[in-house]
């Protein structure tokens, strides 16, 4: 029942700006531990078993920490992280703010996007802004929602929390470039490992809730994204809705010719698919809430 009440618990409040104006977020905790770790290892020789062994170090302390706080007499303290680790609502409303700046203007569409994207968004037209938030969707209902709610069901607390820095570790140093290419290469493959079930389960889902396409078309196409495993929701979402996603786009400047997935689907996008977009990621969660309430009977 934990994992019901948890992700109804986020569904309903959210990330309220009251609370986390006044305390640290745990990802933002997160996020400042492994900058330290960035700062104080990533330099000199060796940097690829710097990298092993603070994951291995992060991981081991948060999987402890689960533990210790399973441990507590109280199931509330399990309803209320797990809440706060959770996504759902907060995905939800980035993603359809985006919608409402693009229906203002391509600029302020472009803006609202660059919150949630990492690649350049100043010559971006509609259909690449309305793209770029459809993927950005797609790819954190399964890192921000399916997975942590998977890894809860499986580990508890020490799942949970042992998934979480692992994920923000591999989206702050997981990158191949020349300053994390060594250091990060255990936050990206590990998190490669733990999205591996996640990751395919959210495709499944979406496939279900949408269930507009042969689920062998998604099988064919996830693996031509540059991610082994973010190609899996995007591909579902992409066949789900009949759109285009992925596909050339620019980082640092530099034109990135990747392929299209659903290449047959609609190029020309706009608000009106972010919004659907949207509804299917309120779908999934549903369907997910009935899996983690069957879960609580069984």
């Amino acid at each position: 029942m934990t994992l019901f009440l948890g992700m109804i618990l986020d569904a309903t409040l959210g990330e309220p700006k009251w609370l986390w104006t006044r305390v640290r977020h745990p990802a933002v905790v997160m996020g400042q531990l492994i900058g330290w770790c960035d700062q104080q290892f990533n330099a000199g020789q060796h940097k690829r078993l710097k990298g092993f062994l603070v994951m291995a170090s992060l991981v081991s302390t948060a999987g402890l920490l689960g533990w210790l706080l399973q441990c507590l007499p109280t199931g509330l303290a399990d309803v209320l992280i797990l809440a706060v680790l959770l996504a759902q609502k907060s995905l939800a409303q980035h993603v359809t703010a985006v919608a409402q700046a693009l229906r203002l203007s391509v600029g302020d569409g472009r803006m609202a996007v660059s919150m949630i994207v990492g690649r350049d968004t100043k010559d971006m037209d509609q259909s690449a802004v309305a793209r770029s938030a459809i993927e950005s969707a797609a790819e954190n209902l399964s890192d921000g929602v399916i997975a942590p709610a998977f890894w809860f069901a499986v580990g508890g607390l020490p799942g949970l929390l042992i998934y979480k820095i692992t994920n923000t570790a591999d989206s702050m140093i997981g990158y191949r470039t020349e300053k994390h290419e060594a250091f990060g290469w255990a936050a990206a493959r590990f998190d490669d490992l733990l999205n591996i079930i996640p990751a395919r389960l959210s495709a499944v889902m979406i496939w279900a809730v949408t269930g507009r396409k042969n689920l062998c078309l998604i099988i064919n196409e996830a693996p031509l994204h540059r991610s082994p495993n973010a190609g899996w929701p995007e591909a579902a979402m992409a066949h789900g809705l009949d759109i285009a996603l992925s596909g050339p786009r620019s980082y640092d400047g530099e034109i990135r010719d990747f392929p299209f997935v659903n290449e047959a689907g609609e190029h020309e996008l706009s608000a009106s698919h972010i919004d659907q977009a949207v509804q299917v990621l309120w779908k999934t969660w549903g369907l997910g809430l009935c899996f983690a309430l069957l879960i609580s009977i069984l």
